[in-house]
């Protein structure tokens, strides 16, 4: 195991039982310095199978998933199904300040070990589950793989293209990390009240409710208008301004400012596109006084923004973005993973994490801590758990099972 120093969650344990659905709250606190078991089944937890993998090869301990969201967490596998499993469950259960758990409604509840349960083991315990719609309501049995939370959620109306269906974002389960978000969230106000008066919660997740807080309910809050989806935004009319411009290596961000901001924000890109012969009768007399989204006639948008892709589409990302701090421009490069890697802000702030594999002879690089902070850090130093790496460590040296007895268990599939 490796050594964490002194950190903001350093005295805690987590008993981390989430698939998919919940990895990455277990992440934030082991990222926190929480001391993080995650329980697989013996033979290792399923989501071990989901690409991509190390080289593609598709091996369970070679998932990049599994490395991904996994970090700072040791690792035991535990048949919670059997009886000798839930009598080891509720040992560890004695220990720990948070149970996670990601199970169908009443899973938990039919071993034996649901909340009602764990509080009378542990009444400080904290008890966090992520389920599709929560704990109450006619949809709380249903099943929700990640594109029908996203989709019920309400972010799915606003993903893709303005003349296609929409459609999921990314290949992987971000609704899943939205979820898994909250419940760290949500488990860190329980440890916080907990503080106060002495007691363990229950704190319940609904995976499409996350979806609909993310930023659907929160948009429509502060400007009445519900995106439509598409390279081109409206704010406050049917008036459609682009917002994503391809360039000579890629994207860049940038959208033509409106009302007041549009004399003092406009005017130096014809400024600068005139540097460079780019600019015609058409954009130098254009009187940006006059230019808003509530009075400009959506012809007038498209013959600028014309002018405009053209002079984008002769300059790459850096140089968009070079220029636009020079001319005191809004614009962003859109960057890709590789950009990503190679760039320089990151770097000076020493973000990316080097951890060693052992098993397969190598360093991999992985993004480093969500925050920094001055007296208690959070830092990634652990990779992912092998199947059962730390059995012997925690079931024999923690909880005093002899090898004989863990031979046993292991024979029997308990472990």
């Amino acid at each position: 195991m490796v050594e964490k120093a002194e950190s903001m969650l350093s005295p805690y344990r987590v008993l981390d039982l989430t698939d998919e659905k919940g990895f990455i709250c277990g992440k934030i606190l082991g990222d926190l310095g929480a001391d993080v078991i995650k329980i697989e089944r013996p033979g290792g937890d399923p989501s071990r199978s989901i690409g991509p993998f190390y080289h593609d090869e598709a091996d369970p301990e070679k998932s990049l998933f599994w490395f991904a969201f996994n970090t700072n967490k040791r690792g035991i596998t535990l048949n919670i199904e059997t009886a000798d499993g839930q009598e080891i469950f509720k040992r560890l259960v004695k220990s720990a300040d948070f149970v996670i758990e990601s199970f169908p409604l009443g899973y938990m509840e039919k071993l034996g070990l649901g909340y009602s349960a764990l509080e009378k083991i542990n009444p400080r315990g904290i008890a966090v589950s992520i389920t599709p719609f929560g704990q109450t309501g006619p949809y709380k049995d249903y099943k929700a793989p990640d594109i029908v939370a996203w989709a019920m959620g309400g972010e799915m109306y606003q993903r893709g293209d303005a003349d296609r269906p929409p459609v999921r974002i990314s290949h992987h389960f971000q609704s899943y990390l939205n979820a898994g978000a909250e419940a760290a969230a949500g488990a860190l106000m329980a440890l916080y009240s907990r503080e106060a008066t002495g007691e363990g919660q229950h704190v319940v997740v609904s995976i499409q409710a996350s979806v609909a807080h993310f930023a659907t309910i929160y948009v429509w809050d502060m400007l009445r208008v519900s995106y439509p989806r598409g390279e081109r935004v409206t704010l406050g009319t049917q008036l459609r301004l682009r917002g994503i411009w391809p360039c000579k290596d890629g994207e860049v961000y940038f959208r033509l400012s409106s009302g007041v901001a549009s004399p003092r924000n406009n005017p130096p890109l014809v400024e600068w596109m005139d540097s460079e012969g780019m600019a015609d009768d058409y954009l130098r007399k254009f009187n940006w006084d006059t230019f808003g989204h509530r009075r400009t006639a959506q012809d007038v948008v498209d013959q600028l923004e014309e002018r405009i892709a053209r002079f984008f589409m002769t300059h790459t990302k850096r140089e968009l973005f070079e220029g636009g701090i020079k001319y005191r421009l809004m614009i962003y490069p859109i960057s890709t993973v590789g950009d990503i890697l190679e760039y320089s802000q990151l770097a000076a702030r020493r973000y990316w994490a080097q951890l060693e594999h052992p098993e397969l002879g190598t360093t991999i690089t992985y993004p480093g801590a969500f925050v920094n902070a001055s007296q208690a850090p959070p830092r990634v130093l652990q990779r992912a758990p092998l199947i059962g790496e730390h059995n012997e460590e925690i079931l024999g040296k923690e909880l005093g099972l002899s090898k004989e007895e863990l031979l046993i268990l292991k024979q029997a599939r308990v472990i």
